[in-house]
Parts: C-alpha cells; structure tokens; sequence
C-alpha cells in the first residue's frame, strides 16, 4: 500500500494511506492531507497513484515543492522513501511494492571525469573488496585515544590549507592535495558528493601520478556500508594480475588497499565520501590510519559546509538584492496617486505576501473623461504571479487608450492575456469605467468575488453575481457580461482579493467574506476612512500572523 507519511517535531509520525485516484495536499480544510502552516498553499501539491507508479505534481504553490531536496517543476515519480518538503512540512513517501533505490544507483559502471579519467564501480561477481576494519565512531573526529598526535596535526593541517579556499570548486581538491601530503602512500583519491536528488556523484578526483589515467576503483560493498553505517571503513582485494601469478609470495604481498570514510555534517547526516587507495603492497593502509583519514575528514567535512552555506549566504544576498529591485519595479507599476473627481472618493491598498505578489490595481482617467478602475488578483504568488501581473498592467493600459466601452476592452483583454498566458496560470479580474457626469458604473468581471456596494443607509449589495464569467486567460473570444447601475450619492464600492477574507488568525480561524460585509454595514465618512478601517480590521484579526496571501482592497464612491 503507497502512502505518504508526515514527519513531525519530536519523532511522531503520522500516515496518509494513497487509496484515492487522485490526493491533494495543501492548507484548505477540503484537502485530503490537511497541513495547517501559512508556508503551505491552499492546494499546495497532488499525489496520482497509478497501476505501476506513483507521481507527485505541484500545483503552482507559492514556497515550491521538493522531492529528495530538489524543487519539481512538472509531474514528477516518487521512489520507495523519497523525502517530500512542502514548505516547512517534511514527509516520507512509502510504498513495500517498491523497491529502495540505492544512492550509488547515480553511478553506472563508467562515470567520465575529466578527460579521459572514471570513476569505475564494480559490484556483483567483479566486486572482491574485503572489509578488513571500521572505525565504529564517525559521528566526529574518530577515537580521540589513537594517535592523539598525528591527528592533531593532521586536522590542523587541514585546517590550515581549508581557510584559503572559500569556494567549493577549489576546496574540494584542496582536500585531495592534503590528504595526499598527510597519506604518502595514498596512490589514488576522490570526492563523492550527495546531489539534490540524494544520489551519490563524483566531483573530484587526484592521481600522484600525473601521467596515470587508470579510473579510481570504487567497490560499490564498501561504499554502501560507508553509507548504511555512517562509519569509516577499510578493505583489500586479492590482485588477480597475471604479472604476479607466478610467484605466491609476491602475489600474496601486492594487495591492492582502500579506505573510505563518510563526510557527516553537524546533523550527522553523510554529505559525501572520500576514498584514497594504494596499489603499492609495502604501503597498505592500517586501523591507525583509517582513524586518522576519519578525523581528517569531519574537518574537512565541517570546512565544506561552511563552505557551502557561505556560497548559499552570499546566493541568498544577491538574490534578496534582485527581488528587492523587482520589488520597486512592481511598486512602480501601481498608481502613484488616483484621478481627482469632484464629489468623488478613490482608495486601494497593495500588501504582498512575499516580496512580490500577484494582485494587481490600477484607477486612470480616460481620454474621453471616464475613470477606469482596473483590479485582479493572478493565480499563484511570487515572481510567476508579479511577472502575469505586470502584464496585464500593461495590457490594461494600451487596450484603453482605444476601447472607451467595458465589454469589448475586457474580451480584447482576456484575447490578449489567452495569447501566451502560462498553462495553469489565470487572472480573476473585475474591470470598471465610472462616468462622473452620469454616474454611471459599467463593469465586467472574470471570475473574480463580487463587487460590494455599501448604500447611503448601510445596507450591503452584491454588485454583478448573476454576470461572473471565466477568469481572464482561460478562453479566448469568451462572451463577457457587462453591467451597468447609477452610483446614488453615500454609496461605495468595495473590491477585495481574497487575501482578505482568507487572513488566519494563530487559531487558524478565517476572516470570512460575511466579517467583511458586516464591517461594511458600519458609518465611514468617506472611500478612504472605509478601506483604511478595513485592512486595519483584518490586521486585528490575523494578530500578528504572517498573511497567507497577497492582500488588497480597492474602495471607490460617490460624496453624500
């Protein structure tokens, strides 16, 4: 039976068995797997058991989707014990008709490394390596008790020789070139290294002779144990040479010795391997030796993930720098001020969740005196909904400049956003022309939650329920509904994305659309003072909890 298991603080688990065709997972209560954390979508991913596989499929959600540490893009397999991440939630994938893969599975018999070199793996009958000795603590530095000196030296050679190289393509043969100094019979090494999938891949190797290009032997049972047992592990193999089978006392000398040892980061998890050997029968490897290579490698170890993390810092940095300028680009995209109208009021708010958001507003006069209030809210957040949203911004404002009526601006709209609009990528949009000299508002709306209109006495209506057609970019030529209603003076229109009726309180407790109109019902002076007291409501209601979504609220009305 496949199922997905959720991993939780403390060591807890729970299961979701996968008996359905098809299991969401996500934020909102309608998910199969409910996961109650604002980093997580409100259906975030889904799982799609099928006859012979099982595919996990992200569904556009905001903080990505990971299988084995990498971020999915499309439709992607699950393996018997994948690690799933969903924000910060982890979870196991199990399934007993699967069968484990292997780390070294990564590994073909051949790996190209350089010109020339290999890694070459060999396993089943070809594979003669004999675990000789293990070093049963790894978790650190080995056994402190066994040459005390000479692995303080050796770690402060290191460690030395490590300071200077900062970046990853040059500490790891540093690695390499000091282990061959602290190792003088050490004929051949290299660096294995754990990949975003979780598998195991070459990325440096060192011969001591220079002109040798023989591929660097790996026994494929060694490194598994080194991998299964996170311990430092010695071997020899019988050399089948036909050089030395005339003789046995040279055959039983020239015995080919390896050493391999995991490199453990501060959770003592195994970030890679490092393995040397020696084809010289007078230089085998001893325990003593194993225990040194052991200490050597937690420095070197703990020197390439703070390596790591540094190019990890410096990554996030210039990554934070571009998103705050894309953030001041999206910033400039939205008006800076609105159309001065006599007896007339205009408000609107933008907060994004993240640095840059999916919901958009924009309120410009026309060319034949009518103001356009533009407003939508694009599927997903983050930079794919700010790259659609500035888009359409753009789009908005070239359509307009020709279309004075709201029905066929809106289909040349829709048109031109179906055109290259990204498949799974849609726009919920209400676009609106105010004429002040009859007061008159005309207004499409794709897809979008109706429009509320606070009238002079209180009362609260729901303005075009009966005309909602598809999202904007769906269909193209789709045949949009426009409606039209005179503006009475005291009344107020109120557009909000559903940022504000989603906002969760620390109890998980939504805002709700019927919060939003009862607060509507309360006496506001003007447009402004109405969706001011809104957003300072809805920020009382999160209490301090990080908003889920992008929120924004628009309010426009006519003086009493």
């Amino acid at each position: 039976m496949a199922k997905l298991i959720l991993l939780q603080q403390g060591g807890s688990a729970i299961p979701y068995e996968l008996t359905a065709t098809e299991t969401y997972i996500g934020r909102h209560p309608e998910c199969e797997i409910h996961l109650n954390s604002n980093m997580v979508s409100r259906k975030h991913a889904r799982v799609l058991p099928g006859t012979e596989s099982v595919v996990i499929e992200d569904l556009g959600s905001g903080n990505g989707t990971y299988v084995n540490g990498r971020r999915i893009e499309e439709p992607t397999q699950l393996g018997n014990g994948d690690r799933v991440k969903l924000g910060p939630i982890l979870m196991r994938f199990e399934d007993d008709s699967l069968a484990s893969v292997s780390p070294l599975d990564a590994i073909g018999s051949t790996l190209s490394f350089g010109s020339g070199d290999g890694i070459d793996v060999t396993s089943g009958g070809t594979d003669q390596a004999t675990i000789m000795e293990s070093v049963e603590d790894s978790t650190g530095f080995g056994r402190l008790d066994v040459q005390p000196e000479a692995k303080l030296q050796a770690v402060l050679e290191i460690s030395r020789r490590l300071a200077r190289a900062q970046e990853l393509n040059t500490l790891l043969p540093a690695i390499l070139d000091t282990l061959f100094d602290i190792f003088p019979g050490a004929d051949r090494g290299c660096i294995l290294l754990n990949d975003r999938r979780g598998k195991l891949v070459p990325v440096a190797q060192k011969h001591r002779d220079q002109t040798e290009d023989d591929s660097v032997k790996l026994s494929r049972t060694v490194l598994n144990k080194v991998l299964e047992t996170k311990t430092g592990k010695l071997s020899a193999d019988a050399a089948s040479d036909a050089e030395f089978s005339a003789s046995e006392s040279i055959s039983s000398l020239s015995i080919r010795s390896m050493m391999a040892v995991p490199m453990l980061d501060l959770d003592s998890e195994v970030v890679g391997v490092i393995h040397i050997d020696t084809q010289n029968p007078i230089s085998r490897f001893r325990g003593e030796d194993l225990d040194l290579l052991t200490a050597v490698a937690g420095q070197a170890a703990l020197s390439y993930e703070s390596a790591r993390y540094l190019t990890s810092h410096l990554d996030k940095m210039k990554q934070d720098s571009e998103m705050e300028i894309a953030r001041a680009v999206q910033r400039a995209l939205l008006p800076d001020c609105f159309p001065e109208v006599d007896g007339y009021e205009f408000y609107a708010s933008y907060d994004s969740a993240q640095a840059v958001g999916g919901d958009y507003y924009d309120a410009f006069e026309m060319s034949d005196g009518k103001v356009c209030l533009s407003f939508g809210d694009v599927a997903g957040k983050g930079v794919p909904g700010a790259l659609i949203m500035s888009r359409i911004a753009s789009c908005v404002q070239n359509v307009t400049q020709y279309v004075q009526d709201v029905e066929p601006a809106f289909v040349a709209i829709n048109n031109h956003m179906c055109a290259k609009m990204v498949e799974g990528r849609f726009v919920t949009y209400v676009l609106t022309f105010l004429d002040p000299k009859t007061h008159q508002i005309s207004l499409c709306n794709g897809g979008h939650m109706t429009p509320l209109i606070r009238k002079a006495d209180g009362t609260i209506e729901e303005f075009g329920e009966e005309a909602i057609g598809l999202p904007i970019g769906v269909m193209e030529d789709y045949p949009y509904e426009a409606i039209s209603r005179t503006l009475e003076p005291g009344e107020t229109v109120v557009i909000i994305t559903d940022g504000v009726d989603e906002a969760m309180n620390p109890q998980g407790d939504l805002y709700t659309k019927e919060r939003v109109v009862e607060f509507l019902k309360q006496d506001f002076p003007d447009a402004e003072q109405l969706g001011i007291a809104l957003l300072a409501d809805v920020r009382k209601h999160a209490a301090g909890r990080d908003q889920n979504d992008d929120i924004t609220i628009m309010a426009f009305g006519r003086n009493g």
